[in-house]
């Protein structure tokens, strides 16, 4: 019996279960933190770790080759979802980020980076011959900008520039040329300077308000400490320095925590980690952020051996994202980097990101099912 062109013969000792088993392991502690943080919620957590292993399986086993085909496709699928959010979407706070199915709400924003993961993967190895070329590279800076300019106007800034982080690893990671590299620097850093000076003006016309006011209460941390963003950050520390070594316990009922006594709005998403280094104390804390590194290590490894440019991108980009992600949450937390909306990877809550996320390290999967072939 042939098989459809999708699926291929794979040799079960490629099959990665140690990036399974670190995903697995992180999401389930992410059950148990979430639960602790907001009982009601749970239960959908469970259901989309459920969803996600599933999705992860599956598309494990679908040759990323022939999935990449059809890039072209992804990236109008990446750009119609964020589009569409902006129609039909449904507004809080002044921000139109979800859609509301019915059943659950969807975020268009967290499986457009996957997409858009994809669909640069393959432009790059399509264009590694003249990647450094002028004309090539206006191309990237258009097909990135559009996506970028979508999220930016729903308005979702950390998101933004997140993704344009990610989009940046990956065109390095094809082999975007150093001296390149040099010249953007030049005229990125004086750039981002002469941006932020006039971010912080009064009536300046680049950021929402409540962005502004995030970026002045980070820089004006001791003249701003009635400001719910620093309040957020400092219960934050706070709380994670009041978890010690073994932390207090998962579902502890203390009116001091910051769950209980409502000191963070939000614990079960943005400022999960707070709960993680009250809950479970710094060796919680080590244990997260280890399995973090460890499944980033794991997705470069992956990508080392990946049989062409495409996998090698592909593993690159899912692996940086994650890192990264990680990095602005836990530093958000620790109160290092301005107040975000950024969630913690397999941890927070969120079925959009989670679903997503299976999604990505399903592909990397499927790159180590197909590994180069040494002579």
């Amino acid at each position: 019996m042939k098989l459809p062109r999708f699926a291929k013969v794979y040799h079960i000792k490629n099959y990665n279960f140690t990036l399974a088993a670190l995903v697995l392991s992180l999401s389930v502690l992410g059950i148990f933190v979430v639960g602790s943080a907001r009982e009601s919620y749970q239960s959908r957590q469970i259901l989309g770790v459920a969803i996600g292993l599933c999705v992860m399986f599956v598309i494990s086993l679908f040759d990323y080759v022939w999935v990449l085909e059809f890039y072209w496709m992804i990236y109008l699928a990446a750009v119609a979802s964020l589009a569409s959010v902006l129609v039909i979407g449904q507004s809080v706070n002044g921000a139109k980020r979800w859609i509301n199915l019915g059943f659950t709400t969807f975020q268009p924003s967290e499986l457009a980076k996957i997409l858009l993961i994809l669909f640069f993967s393959k432009f790059i190895m399509n264009h590694i011959e003249d990647l450094n070329d002028r004309a090539t590279l206006i191309k990237y800076a258009v097909l990135s900008a559009v996506p970028l300019g979508l999220i930016f106007a729903e308005p979702n800034l950390s998101t933004t520039i997140l993704t344009a982080f990610v989009l940046c690893l990956i065109i390095y990671a094809g082999g975007l040329s150093y001296r390149i590299i040099g010249k953007i620097f030049m005229i990125l850093i004086p750039t981002v300077i002469i941006f932020l000076t006039i971010a912080v003006m009064p009536n300046q016309p680049f950021l929402q308000e409540y962005q502004q006011r995030r970026i002045l209460a980070f820089i004006n941390r001791e003249e701003e400490q009635a400001s719910d963003e620093v309040y957020q950050q400092n219960n934050s520390v706070m709380a994670i320095g009041s978890g010690k070594l073994t932390g207090k316990g998962l579902n502890n009922n203390t009116t001091t925590s910051v769950k209980n006594g409502n000191f963070i709005p939000e614990p079960q998403t943005d400022f999960i980690f707070a709960i993680v280094g009250e809950e479970l104390g710094f060796i919680g804390g080590c244990i997260v952020i280890a399995l973090l590194l460890l499944i980033v290590v794991q997705c470069i490894l992956i990508g080392i051996r990946a049989q062409d440019l495409a996998g090698r991108i592909l593993c690159c980009g899912v692996g940086g994202l994650i890192g990264v992600q990680s990095f602005v949450n836990i530093s958000v937390a620790t109160g290092l980097i301005p107040n975000t909306g950024v969630p913690l990877p397999f941890v927070s809550y969120g079925l959009t990101s989670l679903v997503s996320l299976y999604m990505g390290i399903g592909f990397v999967l499927n790159v180590g099912l197909q590994p180069k072939k040494y002579q």
